[in-house]
């Protein structure tokens, strides 16, 4: 199979109304497809299935399924190169839209001050009109301009269509070797990873990283947290922590996603008041924005370290239940002629409301520049 044939068949999908998933891993080349053969719509139960996920902010919602066992698994090494493009300033500024989310902020602030809450995190969706409604075509555009992003389109004629370009993952599993993403912080690169952070956004990354690791202690045996990194996403940098350990025997991947899910980087702490603030004062339903996506029970196959070259070594190759799954940030969903964007972030006592509102107004760039 070529690069064009991949996209060819990804396009045929659409326009025959099939759900289907596309996607690139960070920092690879491969591109993967799973397209279904009908347009059933599957949910996702017990996280014991395989396939594709798509899951939802609210947790009390279905996650969809595209299954393994009913679709067909397409990937090719791709040579398109991708480069991270810089941010284009875009001026025009939606002076309801600011002061909708000015006033947002200064009221998870006071919740805040109020010790209702000690971080939020609260976001906004903003309408863009497109003239490029072919999925493929701006789902290209995103794979030649973030490398170190899990890039995607998924649709689902009975769900809708999501383009994104995250930087996060939420969880990685091969076997019962774990690992998460702490990330959180937001400036605009400028030419260097050697940056100042504040207080404000310490402190946030600390939330994070704290809430990991008390919800894994009684699903771990050990448990590592390496230093916090400052890292380059799109024209973006973020503070990040990873944090690796050993899952026990009984632990359940249902019941680790639902510890994690949504974390303080997308939701906030405590989590169900944090939850409960962003349902009843955002303007808008998040959907599948801050929900996670990717690769469920997916199997790989590991062969052996060895310098020899000889068949009795393939005997010894280990198979692996493996899951990869991203947070939905840096994404869209298109409607009709217009592309629905969602941007957001973190709150605390130190935030200043119209800093945070720059702050989304960066991120959203990382969508509306490809389109």
């Amino acid at each position: 199979m070529i690069l064009e044939d991949f996209f060819d068949r990804i396009e045929t999908h659409y326009k025959n109304k099939l759900p289907f998933a596309a996607y690139r891993k960070p920092r690879e080349s491969k591109l993967n497809a799973l397209l279904q053969q009908t347009n059933e719509l599957h949910i996702a139960t017990n996280f014991t299935e395989k396939g594709f996920v798509f899951a939802p902010f609210d947790d009390k919602e279905h996650s969809v399924l595209i299954p393994l066992e009913s679709s067909e698994f397409i990937s090719l090494s791709s040579e398109m190169l991708p480069i991270d493009r810089p941010l284009k300033r875009n001026n025009a500024i939606n002076e309801e839209e600011k002061h909708q989310h000015i006033n947002l902020v200064k009221k998870g602030v006071q919740a805040i001050k109020d010790n209702r809450l000690a971080k939020v995190v609260l976001s906004r969706q903003e309408h863009v009109s497109i003239d490029e409604t072919n999925p493929i075509a701006i789902f290209k555009r995103l794979l030649t301009s973030y490398s170190s992003s899990f890039i995607y389109c998924w649709y689902h004629p009975k769900v809708g269509l999501w383009l994104g370009a995250t930087p996060e993952t939420l969880i990685k599993i091969e076997g019962c070797q774990f690992s998460i993403m702490a990330l959180a912080g937001t400036q605009v690169y400028k030419g260097s990873l050697d940056v100042v952070w504040q207080n404000k956004e310490i402190q946030e990354q600390k939330f994070v990283t704290d809430f990991i690791v008390d919800s894994l202690k009684s699903s771990v045996e050990s448990i590592n947290v390496s230093d916090i990194e400052t890292v380059k996403a799109g024209s973006l940098v973020h503070l990040k922590t990873m944090i690796s350990a050993r899952l026990k025997s009984e632990s359940k991947l249902k019941d680790i996603i639902g510890k994690l899910h949504p974390t303080p980087a997308v939701c906030g702490v405590p989590k169900a008041a944090a939850k409960q603030f962003i349902l009843d004062n955002e303007h808008y339903n998040r959907e599948f924005y801050t929900g996670f996506l990717g690769e469920l029970n997916f199997e790989t196959t590991t062969a052996p370290r060895s310098g020899k070259r000889n068949i009795e070594n393939r005997a010894y190759s280990i198979t692996k239940k493996s899951t990869q799954l991203y947070v939905n940030l840096r994404c869209m969903q298109l409607k009709n002629n217009t592309a629905l964007i969602y941007v957001g972030g973190g709150i605390t006592t130190n935030s200043n409301p119209e800093s945070e509102w720059e702050e989304t107004v960066s991120k959203s760039l990382i969508i509306k520049n490809i389109l």
